[in-house]
């Protein structure tokens, strides 16, 4: 049976998302002069190409912290496979 995860800690979600090849990137329409707008991981090869605007791991902790997220991921799926399950919630 596969776990789920909770963090806050930097550390852990940076390398969790880049032992996968992701990068910090928020949604492109919700983007505006006052931050990042919706946070999402963004792996490379799948849907977010079109839709999704990398930014740097500095504004992506600073939006995450401000907003009082937790980060909720996954290591491995039922099967035993590396697991890319993650999503943003509040607390």
């Amino acid at each position: 049976m596969a776990t789920s995860n909770q963090t806050k800690d930097h550390a852990t979600i940076k390398r969790w998302v880049e032992d996968r090849g992701g990068k910090p990137a928020a949604v492109r329409q919700t983007q505006s002069d006052e931050g990042a707008g919706i946070l999402r991981v963004d792996f490379p090869g799948y849907s977010g190409e079109e839709t999704l605007q990398p930014i740097s791991w500095e504004e992506f902790f600073e939006t995450f912290d401000e907003r009082g997220l937790s980060f909720l991921y996954q290591d491995e799926t039922t099967g035993g496979e590396m697991s890319r399950f993650c999503k943003f919630i509040r607390e």
